[in-house]
């Protein structure tokens, strides 16, 4: 199902059972963090903050924080959603570069449903400009005691390319500096800083509208690992089955949902720097502080009675998680479209997506698992993974046991670890020099004799299958439970 705004999904929650009305006053400074944060990690409900201290503004929380509330947000179960997908590239993933190319007409049926502009939306009900312009007239909280200020965490920040033909919409963290000043932290290696440099180089100062609110599927698309320049309200019209409607900003030439609650619109400096953070991250860790570009706010749109949605991050297990799981289950195909040989990939928890993957391969040739590392290292944001599993397609990558034994009993370390350089995240604070390190990848397969094995490889030890039925037939004789 589609929602129309952030207010009927939280009807829906509450409809559900799955949202927490919090009528106590809490303060925006730390203590919603700690009260959000023993939710998420006990699997609560949705929270919607009712008395935020010195503000009339609600905030809503913990949004996304299970798997049956993404189901629910992105209207089906991730892997179903994959499977649509994957029919959409049937009769067979192909192999081929001709293959590939008589596919594409498939893959446009993603795009079937475009953003549609209309003349207004309920997030113009309230407009300020210029010096009426003051973001702490907003809840937006501060994290953690050491974070450099309060932040926004959950806006969707809407750029394009100079000639309007390259679209982005990013969660990029947004420090508040003052009252009309944020900093702008998109990454080194996202389109949201690739447009301003952009931008930059012509000398201009780069548009941008940062929404908060709207359907909750628009925050999932936001994440979601995109090619560059494709938009995400797109991806996002898939999902809904219906666009995306869209209103003209007052003060920027961009578009943003026309059922958002709260936009920020402005302009991204040339030229301009400020040191941004510390912020604590997905990692688990302080980021430290850094120089980034800095958005002047030229306007704030809004309902009447705005809801301000929110997220945290911090220490496993988070919002994130649950978010980046989805992914991982939708865009498996797509991998699988490049690389047919792939069967099941997983990012387990423990490496919060870009420090570990898990990838099951129909092994054919010598060095078939050195080439899967290589390609996915190749393919967009997989250049963060820092260690890459590889084993036979008849390992389950989700049974972490399974796949334990098989990272520690099936290799050589000297013959089947591989180190490469590249460059890593902005925010992996293990690499020597930012944004650029070292990655592992490990052979866990099955060795063949033409990969320098020169002794049989073992059997797996497996009872007789007979013998298996008839101690079926007589376990509950035996008396052991």
């Amino acid at each position: 199902m589609a929602f129309r705004d952030l207010r009927e999904y939280l009807q829906t929650l509450e409809r559900r059972g799955d949202l927490a009305r919090i009528k106590v006053e809490v303060d925006w400074h730390l203590e919603m963090t700690e009260i959000i944060d023993r939710t998420v990690k006990r699997g609560g409900p949705a929270l919607l903050f009712e008395r935020v201290k010195g503000y009339d503004i609600p905030v809503a929380a913990n949004l996304f924080g299970t798997k049956e509330r993404v189901k629910l947000v992105l209207g089906g179960d991730p892997d179903d959603i994959a499977k649509e997908i994957a029919s959409l590239l049937k009769p067979e993933i192909p192999e081929t570069l001709w293959e590939k190319v008589r596919v594409l007409p498939k893959l446009a049926q993603l795009a079937s449903f475009p953003p549609k502009r209309v003349r207004t939306g309920p997030c113009k009900e309230v407009i300020k400009k210029g010096k009426d312009v003051n973001l702490f007239e907003l809840p937006i909280p501060k994290c953690w005691p050491k974070d450099g200020g309060r932040y926004i965490t959950l806006g969707l920040s809407f750029t394009q390319t100079p000639d309007g033909k390259g679209k982005n919409v990013g969660t990029y963290r947004l420090q508040v500096f003052d009252e009309r000043t944020l900093g702008f932290h998109a990454q080194t290696h996202k389109d949201g800083f690739r447009h301003f440099l952009m931008w930059e180089r012509e000398g201009k100062d780069m548009p941008c509208a940062v929404a908060l609110g709207g359907d909750p599927v628009l925050v999932y698309c936001a994440t979601a690992p995109l090619p560059e320049d494709v938009d995400e309200l797109l991806l996002a019209g898939f999902l809904r089955k219906q666009p995306v409607e869209v209103v003209p900003c007052e003060t920027v030439p961009l578009e943003v949902p026309a059922d958002a609650e709260i936009v920020i619109e402005g302009y991204v400096k040339a030229g301009e720097r400020r040191l941004e953070g510390p912020f604590g991250d997905h990692m688990g860790v302080y980021s430290l502080p850094d120089e980034y570009p800095v958005l002047h706010v030229t306007c704030i749109t809004m309902r009447r009675d705005p809801i301000y949605p929110h997220t945290i991050v911090g220490k496993h297990l988070h919002e994130d998680y649950w978010l980046g799981k989805a992914t991982e289950r939708i865009f498996l195909p797509l991998i699988q479209l490049i690389l047919p040989e792939v069967v099941d990939i997983n990012f387990p928890l423990e490496g919060v997506f870009h420090n570990w993957a898990i990838v099951s391969i129909r092994k054919r040739y010598p060095g078939h698992a050195r080439k899967v590392m290589h390609a996915l290292w190749g393919l967009g944001q997989m250049m963060f993974t820092k260690v890459l599993v590889v084993v036979d397609d008849d390992c389950d990558v989700h049974n972490m046991s399974e796949v334990l034994w098989r990272m520690f009993g099936f290799i050589d370390p000297g013959r089947d670890i591989v180190i490469v350089e590249g460059p890593v995240d902005d925010l992996n604070f293990a690499s020597p020099l930012p944004r650029y390190g070292t990655k592992m990848g490990i052979d866990a397969t099955r060795k063949w004799k033409e990969e320098g094995f020169n002794r049989p490889w073992p059997e797996d030890i497996a009872m007789d299958e007979d013998v298996k039925r008839r101690v079926d037939e007589i376990w509950e004789q035996l008396g052991i439970g």
